[in-house]
């Protein structure tokens, strides 16, 4: 499975991106896609969850701000990022499995993430 985020940047506090995990065929349609982060220094942690039946999660430190989506027909998920603090900057990656698989982060292969920095 090889998953491509993209559409990081550098940003100010307040501002908004929207980032993009491009996958192929009906991978987004049979599995749970999850959006990590990475922060310099930190451990990767899970920020939002997406299952087939189209349930979402988000972490504590995200809701309300981040909105994760799949646009069935361009076999993309996006991560929605709205009012970005110092906090949110990281290296963003996304990935699919079961919904266990996603919770545990343990994965084989992790795909190229895409960078994003907020400055205040």
């Amino acid at each position: 499975v090889q998953l491509q985020a993209s559409g990081g940047g550098s940003v100010q506090a307040g501002d908004s991106l929207r980032l993009a995990c491009a996958g192929t065929g009906d991978i987004f349609m049979r599995n749970t896609v999850g959006w990590y982060r990475q922060a310099p220094g930190k451990q990767r942690e899970l920020v939002a969850t997406l299952t087939v039946g189209d349930s979402t999660n988000y972490a504590a430190s995200v809701k309300g701000r981040f909105t994760i989506s799949r646009d069935k027909a361009k076999n993309t998920v996006y991560l929605r990022m709205n009012s970005l603090k110092p906090e949110d900057t990281a290296v963003y990656y996304c990935n699919v499995g079961s919904y266990r698989t996603i919770v545990s982060g343990i994965f084989d292969y992790w795909g190229r993430g895409t960078l994003v920095t907020v400055s205040s």
